[in-house]
C-alpha cells in the first residue's frame, strides 16, 4: 500500500498558524522512509517542550499555546504523528499499531535530539509519550498531562469512549473538524475547521485517524497491553516530575488522572490542577494549561 503525503497547499494561510514547517525522514522497516513533520519555535538553546497531540488532530491543536511558551523564552517541539497533519499517512490501516506509533517518535526524538524535554501529552499525546517515558526516560526532565491516559485493557472503559469508538468506525464522513467541535466548546470558526480538515484531502488519507480509537487496549489480551503494563512497572518506579492538567467537562477521559496521582512517585506533591474544559484543552483553554506548565517548571 502506498504512503500518502497531503499537498502543502492545503496548509496555506491557516489562522493563528504562522510557523514554519520542519522535517526529518525516519525509516521504518516496512514502509522505507516516512516524513513526520514538526514545529521548532523558541530559541534553539532554549529549555524544550514537547507538545504531542492526539486523535484526529495535528499540532495546529497547540498554536495557542505556543506563543505562550516561547515568549517565556522555552523552545517549543510539536511534531505530527504518521498520519496525521503534514507528516506521511500510510495507506493501509493494518501499517498502524500502538507499537508502530511509539516506535516513529521514538525514531523522530533521537533524530531530533533536544535533549532532556518536558512533555506535555493529551489523548494519544499522552498514551503515546507515556509509553516514550518508560522506555527513554533519560530524554525526558518533566510530564505535564492532560485528558489521557495509560489503559491496559483490564479495567472497564466508559459509555462515551465505547460510542465514541463505534462512531468512528461506522460514520462514512468522519468529518475531523465536526469530532474536535464535539468534543470542544463547540464554536470553531469556519477557518478553524477548515484547519482540522487540512490533512485530510479524501477518505483515503484518514487511515490513521480511523484506526486509532481502535488501538486502545480495551481488553486484557489486546496486542498492546502487555506493554502497556511494562510500561506501568517503569512509572510506578519513576520520580520524573509529573503535573496533571486534567478538564473538569470531559466526557472521555473523566477521572483518569487518579491512577497517575495514586500510582506515580513523580506525581506526589505537585500542584495538580484542574481546568475548565473538555476534551480538547488546547482548544479551550489552552493558556491556561500553558501558565501552569512555565509556573510549574519556574518554581522547580
Amino acid at each position: 500500500m502506498p504512503v500518502l503525503r497531503t499537498p502543502d497547499s492545503r496548509f496555506s494561510n491557516l489562522p493563528e498558524f504562522p510557523f514554519e514547517p520542519h522535517y526529518r525522514e525516519i525509516e521504518d522497516p516496512r514502509l522505507g522512509s516516512l516524513r513526520v513533520h514538526y514545529l521548532d519555535e523558541g530559541p534553539a538553546d532554549g529549555e524544550t517542550i514537547l507538545c504531542l497531540h492526539g486523535e484526529p488532530t495535528w499540532c495546529y491543536l497547540y498554536r495557542k499555546m505556543i506563543p505562550i511558551f516561547v515568549e517565556a523564552g522555552f523552545r517549543v517541539l510539536a511534531p505530527d504523528l504518521v498520519g496525521f497533519g503534514r507528516s506521511d499517512k500510510p495507506a493501509a490501516r493494518e501499517d498502524y499499531s500502538y507499537a508502530s506509533h511509539v516506535r516513529w517518535m521514538a525514531d523522530w526524538l533521537a533524530a531530533v535530539d533536544p535533549g532532556p524535554v518536558t512533555l506535555l501529552g493529551q489523548d494519544w499525546g499522552g498514551m503515546i509519550g507515556l509509553r516514550l517515558l518508560a522506555e527513554h526516560p533519560q530524554r525526558f526532565a518533566r510530564v505535564s498531562l492532560s485528558n489521557t491516559g495509560l489503559p491496559t485493557g483490564d479495567h472497564a472503559f466508559s459509555e462515551a469512549f465505547l460510542r465514541w469508538r463505534d462512531f468512528s468506525q461506522q460514520d462514512p464522513d468522519f468529518d475531523i473538524a465536526y469530532i474536535v467541535n464535539l468534543f470542544d466548546r463547540g464554536d470553531l470558526s469556519d477557518a478553524e475547521k477548515e484547519a482540522y480538515r487540512a490533512p485530510f484531502p479524501d477518505d483515503s488519507y484518514k487511515a490513521g485517524a480511523r484506526q486509532f480509537p481502535m488501538l486502545v487496549p480495551v481488553t486484557p489480551d489486546d496486542p498492546a497491553a502487555a506493554d502497556q503494563r511494562r510500561a506501568w512497572q517503569v512509572l510506578t518506579r519513576l520520580e520524573t516530575p509529573m503535573l496533571l492538567c486534567f478538564s473538569d467537562a470531559d466526557p472521555i477521559t473523566g477521572g483518569a488522572d487518579a491512577p497517575f496521582r495514586k500510582l506515580v512517585p513523580g506525581a506526589a506533591g505537585q500542584p495538580h490542577c484542574t481546568l475548565a474544559g473538555r476534551h480538547f484543552i488546547q482548544e479551550e483553554n489552552g493558556p491556561a494549561w500553558a501558565r501552569a506548565v512555565i509556573d510549574w517548571i519556574r518554581a522547580g
